[in-house]
Formats: structure tokens, sequence, C-alpha cells
């Protein structure tokens, strides 16, 4: 197994619903880190989400430069809907990296942008919100990866303790 490393950059975050869920998309594709930029999220985290519980496991961290917190044989990522940008169907995640995402009202700084290896984009019809974006990604990754875990027990330990769901008969052959 190739050793993979996924930290999400956010820059200037103002929701903390939105960390909240992202923090949850982070638990659940097995992401490393959550680093961010900016005050607004720390002003307003204490009137909002609770992420206690994926934070057990998966740092969130305020940073001055998200840049200079990451290890250089990290690519850093931009997503962004930027003019020449990689559409993301079409991109071939590094096995280590740093994917950052621009502010719900605003966008990634130009500085962080040129310092970047690769600027990718999810081709939609209009913007998605930030933690729909980080989903998507991270989504897309795992959906990518040669290490991906799949088949009932996974099913079994991620799904809520009220689905008892089956596939049966004709259906479940075929699989």
């Amino acid at each position: 197994m190739k050793e993979t490393l996924a930290i999400i950059g956010l820059i200037n975050p103002k929701n903390p619903e939105n960390v909240g869920a992202v923090m949850r998309a982070v638990g659940c594709y097995q992401a490393n880190e959550v680093l961010y930029t900016g005050h607004r999220y720390d002003r307003a985290a204490k009137f909002c989400t609770d992420t206690k519980s994926v934070r057990q496991n998966t740092p969130l961290r305020g940073v001055e430069d998200i840049l200079s917190e990451i290890p250089a044989d990290i690519k850093v990522v931009c997503v962004e809907l930027a003019l020449g940008a990689t559409p993301l169907p079409y991109f071939q995640h590094p096995d280590k990296a740093i994917y950052i995402f621009g502010p719900e009202d605003g966008t990634i700084p130009q500085e962080i942008a040129d310092r970047a290896d690769h600027v990718v984009y999810v081709p939609t019809i209009g913007c998605m919100n930030l933690a729909a974006s980080v989903n998507v990604l991270l989504y897309d990754r795992l959906a990518k990866s040669e290490n991906i875990v799949h088949g009932d027990e996974l099913i079994l330990s991620s799904r809520d303790n009220r689905n008892k769901l089956q596939v049966k008969g004709d259906v479940a052959e075929a699989l």
C-alpha cells in the first residue's frame, strides 16, 4: 500500500456549519487534518457547530499561513472555479496533497494559486458550497484510489444502527 496523506486547507471560512460539515467529510473519507486561516471561524464557532467527535481523530487547526505549515513533499492543489483549471474528473490525485478551498464569500488568493502544483474545479452549473465541494473532492480521491476499502464489513461499521437494509435476490447475485 502506498503512503497517502490528504490535508484540507480552508482559507478564512466564515460559516461554522460548513466547517462542521467539512469535518464530517474528513472523517468519512479519512483525510488526515484540516487547517484554516483567518479569524471568522474562531469567532463564529463558539456559537455553533460541534465537531468534537471527529476532532478526536482528525485535527482542526487555525494557522496564519497554510503553505508554511506543510512538509515539502506535499503537493498543493487549489480547488476553485478558476479559468484554466483542470476538471476534477480528469485529475490524477497526488499521493500526498493539501487541497485548498477558498472562503464561502470569496476566492483563493492569487499568490496561493500561483504556488499551487495543480488547480482543479468541480464541473457544475453554478457553484457548490464549501462543504459540498470538500465532499465531492474527497469522494473523487477515494474513488480513484488503489487503497479503497469496500464490502459488507465497511457497510456494517459505517451505517446507522437503525439501518437493517439488505440486497436480496437477483440484485445481490449481480454484485
